[in-house]
């Protein structure tokens, strides 16, 4: 069995607790004194940092929204000066802004530290070559993996997403023995790979560490079937670090959380209250480590469970299962968060067609794909082709640059999208998670 940092991974349950109470107390001090968003909060709730004496504390601090990081937009959360932030990392927003982090050198070494310890798990050594499929830029996936691969001393191959012949021409020549990508594209990789006669004995591949959208058991089934392999699921998002919030080991038996970093509750979404182990509800994370941007009891809006048991890996930190769903309407599409709130405003700033629209979400070739229906007006659907195709393009054209996806635009008759008296109905997930 082998661990990146035994001490913490495999630490008492007292001992991980001490270590907590004393990093969240100086967290908190940190933000009261430097991040006016949370002095307020604090003070609402006619709080003082002298109050946290430990992480039994944790439960009587204020929430953070990601609403919070909108109205802050782009660096009114950060706890540090500009000038110690040395990257910045943004995910899409609700609408159009997007959600924006901010890492200091410490952040990126915690980060590093964290994605060291995943690879670890999925069985990643020294010599192992390891493939980054996840996008590179603003999104936190290819650059989080990255350098986390750099610190475990593994020959790291940044291939980014796309160009699929090449990506498998690589992993031939290269000798790669682990694939960090979506689910969905290592399943299309496995499809190009018979489609193109690629003989899996042509591969050295060993392990792939998926995530960045949900996935099933029975499509982990079909990835390790297809591609011979043992896939690892991956959890993260941007506010809290990026990838290597969570991650599976050998045992595939849910997700350790290192909670020396990150310190996890499960709370009712309706109420706020801490429910009891063992419960299913939203998951919250409190950062303990990070400079700036540290988060206190972030609502991720994602429903799991969390367990407290030994794994037979050894390791004792808490693990996270499989996440069951979201409070919000927000959609992960090929890794890209999608809000129906995003289609709304590029329709409206538009203005040429009715307010009405559907998003249609559907997985085809083992591929996220998106079609948008819009309802156009009475006069527009009276109007010569030509000029049907000019609005589609405009509408296709927009909403890829607001999203970062490309969608397929439908343009429908007028009245044919259902009307709702209460929450209108925005969504149909086709999609088998």
């Amino acid at each position: 069995m082998s661990y990146w940092n035994q001490a913490y991974e495999c630490m008492s349950r007292e001992e991980m607790r001490k270590v907590q109470s004393e990093r969240l107390i100086k967290t908190v001090k940190l933000v009261y004194e430097n991040v006016p968003t949370y002095r307020k909060k604090m003070q609402e709730k006619g709080m003082l940092p002298g109050d946290i004496k430990s992480v039994d504390d944790l439960k009587n601090l204020p929430f953070t929204y990601k609403q919070d990081l909108r109205d802050t937009y782009p660096y009114g959360l950060f706890a540090v000066p500009m000038s110690e932030i040395v990257r910045v990392h943004a995910s899409s927003g609700t609408t159009g802004k997007k959600t924006v982090v901010g890492y200091t050198k410490n952040d990126l070494d915690v980060w590093s530290e964290v994605i060291a310890r995943t690879f670890t798990a999925a069985g990643a050594v020294k010599d192992s070559f390891l493939q980054i499929s996840y996008g590179y830029g603003l999104f936190t996936g290819g650059l989080g993996a990255h350098y986390g691969g750099e610190k475990l001393g593994a020959t790291v191959i940044p291939t980014s997403s796309g160009n699929t012949k090449l990506q498998l021409s690589i992993m031939q020549d290269f000798g790669t023995t682990h694939l960090a990508c979506t689910p969905s594209y290592a399943l299309y990789l496995a499809e190009e790979m018979e489609e193109l006669g690629i003989k899996r004995s042509d591969l050295k591949l060993q392990a792939g560490i998926f995530g960045a959208e949900p996935w099933s058991e029975s499509m982990r089934q079909e990835i390790q079937d297809r591609l011979k392999i043992k896939a690892f699921d991956i959890y993260g998002l941007s506010e809290v670090i990026g990838p290597g919030v969570a991650c599976e080991c050998e045992y595939q038996g849910g997700m350790h959380i290192p909670e020396d970093h990150f310190i996890p509750e499960i709370i009712d979404p309706d109420t706020g209250e801490v429910l009891p182990e063992g419960s299913e509800g939203e998951i919250v994370f409190t950062t303990i480590t990070k400079e700036g941007l540290p988060l206190i009891r972030y609502r991720t809006r994602d429903l799991s469970s969390l367990n407290y048991d030994k794994c037979e890996c050894g390791r004792t930190e808490v693990r996270m299962n499989k996440v069951a769903g979201r409070t919000d309407d927000m959609l992960i599409i090929r890794g890209v968060n999608v809000f129906p709130s995003q289609v709304e405003s590029v329709l409206l700033s538009i203005g040429e067609t009715a307010p009405h629209y559907m998003l249609v979400v559907d997985r085809k070739d083992n591929l996220d794909t998106l079609e948008i229906q819009v309802e156009i007006t009475p006069s527009l659907f009276s109007d010569e082709v030509k000029r049907l195709e000019d609005v589609e393009k405009k509408i296709s054209k927009e909403i890829n640059s607001t999203l970062g996806i490309g969608a397929k635009i439908k343009l429908v008759e007028p009245k044919t999208i259902q009307r709702s008296e209460g929450k209108a109905k925005r969504v149909i997930d086709k999609r088998v998670i």
